[in-house]
């Protein structure tokens, strides 16, 4: 697995990850897709300087299987937000966990960021696995933030700070 750039040639594999329906349910989007906008949309990705967005590419399939985001950057606290997806043809293998990893890695070794913030649903406890695993940590609790087919979810907001990074990957050698 590895992650790069998106090029153009990724544009089917990554429609194919936005239209799952477990895609669009675990990220609460709608299923409202609109190609033309989308497509502008990833050819645009690279140019942007305030973001990243990689492809995670299966090498051994030689497919994008979802895309790693780094955003929304907050001035006050040097932080940014992570999010990521993974599409049908990347899903029960681990390449979710290695991405996460991958790109964590990445933003603490090559930036001042204090710290990175996500929010997962809590009908995703795999994601959340994931994000525990690597060393994120509940911070807090938006009760009902989505309605999903008649039924209200909670969103559990989680932190990683810098410093527990580095304790982490200390452990780890």
């Amino acid at each position: 697995m590895v992650l790069r750039p998106f090029e153009k040639e990724d544009f089917p594999y990554i429609e194919e990850c936005l239209l799952d329906p477990e895609v669009i349910k675990l990220t609460g989007s709608d299923s409202d897709f609109d190609r033309e906008f989308t497509i502008q949309w990833y050819n645009t990705r690279n140019e942007q300087t305030d973001r990243l967005d990689l492809a995670i590419v299966d090498v051994d399939h030689n497919i994008v299987v979802g895309e790693v985001v780094v955003n929304l950057y907050d001035e006050k606290n040097h932080s940014m937000n992570f999010r990521i997806l993974i599409g049908p043809k990347g899903r029960d293998r681990g390449l979710g966990t290695e991405a996460t990893h991958l790109i964590i890695n990445y933003i603490f070794e090559n930036t001042t960021l204090n710290y990175l913030t996500l929010s997962v649903f809590d009908f995703n406890p795999r994601a959340r696995h994931v994000y525990e695993k690597v060393g994120f940590e509940v911070e807090s609790i938006d009760e009902r933030d989505l309605e999903y087919e008649g039924e209200w979810i909670d969103s559990i907001n989680m932190k990683l700070t810098r410093d527990r990074w580095t304790k982490l990957t200390l452990q780890n050698k």
